[in-house]
């Protein structure tokens, strides 16, 4: 096993295009999301107020606008014909309009018609824009209720009114960084293993020394999977002890599971060339299974109503019970017993994928040995 490890380490060195796969590539892969998610979330994003009214009500909510990090106002008009040409060019994500006469209708406890549009098509950004406009339209109709229009009109009454508290878990500030980048990473990282291990396995095709079926497999997953886990756990470092997002429940078993993921998917690119025979159609393979591992994880698209088929799909992907695992984990602080269940289904696909690829590559070399021998 060593010296099957030290051969294939070589024959990585010698190559300076397979050394950048697994030293330059992941390195761009950590930098690229690092600096993408950095910022948390999305701030400062630009809307337009359509100020029909110009009231105290409609400068009331202009201030609240202007208080909100998450928005910027970059143009207050009242031409509405204007606001939807800015929203259409996408100089905007949504506007809030203030009719003429809004103020006078909400002092006389009528509906204000106070109404907001928003652009849904990017669906965070539209999530971001549409709760941050209903908060300060809101925010600015109490101010103005409060302080502008009942304070002048009747006297001081010490009033208790109902509260309702509101807790964001696990991730209040809804940042980015935390959320969607442990999971793109990730995503972006097996997929890369994948290519490397096929790769150069696919040398074996040519090759003809040839030794146990179980040394030439772990050899080559093992040294891959080191090497990624070595990039993710750089990365972990920097994302825990940097940039302070601790994590909530056991760390061992984060990391098993990363080992077991990529060792999932190093089985996996084996069983692909040695049953295709053939690297084009493994990596188109390889693309389609694990190219859609983020999409079809639960993670940025929801599971609960999807048709059978997206579910069938999502429950045969491996990296859908490591992102289980890792919200968890990471995030939840899920106790020991909760999180044996994705475990376990990575251990099946490493126990499934290794026995499969050990039949294809036995398979393989004795058709060989006939060939040879005929």
């Amino acid at each position: 096993m060593w010296h099957s490890l030290r051969q294939e380490l070589r024959q990585l060195i010698a190559n300076k295009w397979d050394l950048a796969m697994v030293t330059l590539a992941p390195l761009f892969v950590i930098l690229l999301f690092t600096s993408m998610f950095s910022a948390g979330k999305a701030e400062h994003l630009p809307i337009a107020v359509i100020d029909q009214d110009h009231s105290d009500l409609s400068r009331s909510i202009e201030n609240r606008i202007n208080l909100n990090h998450s928005l910027s106002v970059y143009r207050i008009s009242e031409n509405q014909q204007e606001i939807e040409q800015l929203l259409n060019a996408t100089k905007i994500w949504g506007y809030i309009h203030i009719p003429a006469g809004a103020e006078n209708r909400l002092v006389n406890a009528q509906d204000a018609q106070i109404s907001i549009a928003y652009n849904q098509s990017f669906f965070s950004i539209g999530n971001t824009i549409s709760s941050a406009m209903m908060t300060s339209a809101i925010g600015g109709m109490a101010e103005f209720g409060g302080e502008n229009y009942l304070e002048q009109t009747i006297p001081y009454l010490n009033i208790p009114t109902p509260h309702i508290k509101i807790s964001v878990l696990y991730n209040p500030d809804m940042s980015y960084e935390f959320y969607l980048e442990p999971f793109v990473v990730m995503a972006v990282l097996h997929l890369l293993l994948c290519c490397c291990v096929a790769f150069s396995t696919g040398q074996l095709l040519t090759a003809t020394a040839k030794s146990s079926v179980w040394v030439t497999i772990f050899s080559k997953s093992l040294l891959y999977c080191g090497i990624f886990l070595f990039w993710t756990w750089l990365w972990m470092f920097w994302l825990v002890e940097i940039r302070g997002w601790f994590i909530a429940g056991q760390l061992s078993l984060i990391l098993l599971g990363q080992f077991l993921l990529y060792l999932a998917y190093a089985l996996l690119a084996i069983l692909l060339v040695m049953a295709t025979k053939n690297l084009s159609k493994t990596f188109g393979i390889i693309a389609v299974y694990g190219g859609s591992s983020l999409s079809f994880a639960g993670v940025t698209l929801p599971l609960n109503n999807a048709p059978l088929f997206t579910k069938f799909w999502a429950n045969i992907i491996p990296y859908t019970a490591y992102a289980k695992l890792q919200t968890e984990q990471w995030v939840v602080g899920s106790p020991l017993w909760v999180s044996l269940q994705p475990l376990a289904l990575l251990v099946i696909y490493v126990l499934l994928y290794a026995a499969l690829a050990a039949f294809f590559l036995k398979k393989y070399w004795k058709t060989n040995l006939k060939e040879g021998q005929s």
